[in-house]
């Protein structure tokens, strides 16, 4: 079983409560826009695994050390992670040919600063928007996303709010 700590749109801010989450958890996956390097410097050196893929925010610095997308498997749940991909229904046109043909279980995305977390029926996957982390953009309350990957299960999903 992993603990995961899922947020995005960082931009350039860090705190105190963000480390302590990511210090709880197994793995921590960053989902763009991330915003300066010390960001992901900072969680790394409390996280034990730590994922990241660059956002439209995120420049040369942060585009050498991660990439626009990630696929990788956590336990045994296929999860894809960038940045700007949309939500079922509405995916990114970039890349809604290639999640018909081969969907993840697990889809994750950042940029909009709106978490949301639902099911798409027609492709049989989860995806994930943990809204936004940082103290930058429209959103009124930051968040973030908690939740274990045991084998090939989803489970115990937790959103954390911090005010902004």
């Amino acid at each position: 079983m992993r603990k995961i700590l899922l947020l995005s749109d960082t931009h350039s801010y860090i705190d105190d409560r963000m480390l302590e989450y990511a210090s709880q958890a197994d793995e921590v996956w960053h989902a763009g826009d991330i915003g300066d390097i010390k960001v992901s410097d900072a969680l790394k050196k409390v996280a034990p695994l730590f994922k990241a893929v660059y956002g439209n925010i995120d420049g040369v610095e942060i585009r050498k050390e991660f990439p626009l997308t990630q696929r990788f498997f956590c336990e045994k749940v296929d999860v894809w992670m960038t940045h700007i991909g949309g939500y079922p229904g509405k995916y990114a046109p970039t890349l809604r040919e290639e999640i018909k043909k081969n969907p993840p279980k697990l889809f994750i995305c950042g940029h909009s600063h709106i978490l949301k977390v639902m099911n798409d029926q027609k492709l049989h996957l989860l995806h994930m928007n943990p809204g936004a982390a940082g103290i930058y953009g429209f959103h009124k309350v930051r968040t973030m996303l908690r939740f274990e990957i045991n084998y090939e299960n989803i489970q115990n999903l937790e959103v954390i709010e911090f005010s902004r």
